[in-house]
């Protein structure tokens, strides 16, 4: 699965759609990779938030540790039984939504490829199922769960986020953990649900791609 995505809304529009309070004033970040900070949305004794926090978990194997490493980053969840997820999935508390517009992966050859976009038809604006947490290394922190990509991204990359819409937002962050198995294992969304923006940004460049332009400046 790509660690490139986008949200193309402001905060306020992003708090209205998941019904969620702004505690603390946040930014929305032009592009959302592991490591930098990204947005999510939580629930507490029946309320949601908007919060910023770090797209990525500690990751430190024992051969890092060997090498005296710092521990690196991890923010996709592909295997549940995974003992680094095991806790996380069974508790509802440890669930968030991770707003989300565009989702890219890299296309074309070593040191020369550029972004191609993926996005939902006529949905402005859609979850991606998330786990966080507070961890000692980095502070608050998330990750996305993904599942078996679509025809129109597995050329791309055999995996892609778990998309969730507004029916889905309450049994991911209150359903129990067969809940949270069955969104993984249910069929991908159909590809003629999304559309493919081919560019010629390169991967690493900020460059807003021209196709969707008209949809940023919504």
């Amino acid at each position: 699965m790509s660690r490139l995505y986008k949200v193309d809304a402001s905060a306020a529009d992003i708090a209205a759609h998941f019904a969620a309070d702004i505690p603390v004033p946040v930014g929305v970040p032009v592009d959302t990779v592991e490591g930098a900070p990204g947005l999510v949305v939580l629930e507490a004794h029946g309320r949601r938030r908007l919060k910023s926090m770090q797209w990525g978990f500690p990751r430190l194997t024992r051969e890092m540790r060997l090498r005296g490493d710092a521990p690196g980053r991890l923010g996709l969840v592909a295997d549940l039984t995974n003992p680094m997820w095991r806790q996380l999935v069974a508790e509802p508390r440890y669930r968030c939504l991770i707003p989300l517009t565009h989702f890219a992966n890299p296309a074309g050859f070593a040191g020369s490829k550029t972004r191609t976009w993926f996005s939902m038809k006529g949905v402005p604006l859609v979850a991606w199922a998330g786990f966080c947490r507070n961890t000692p290394e980095f502070g608050p922190v998330f990750a996305g769960m993904t599942t078996v990509a679509n025809d129109l991204i597995m050329p791309y990359n055999d995996r892609m986020p778990v998309l969730l819409f507004a029916e889905d937002y309450d049994r991911w962050l209150k359903g129990a953990i067969q809940d949270v198995i069955d969104f993984q294992y249910r069929p991908p969304i159909a590809p003629d649900r999304m559309t493919l923006t081919a560019t010629d940004a390169l991967w690493r460049s900020g460059t807003v791609p021209k196709q969707l332009q008209s949809q940023f400046a919504l």
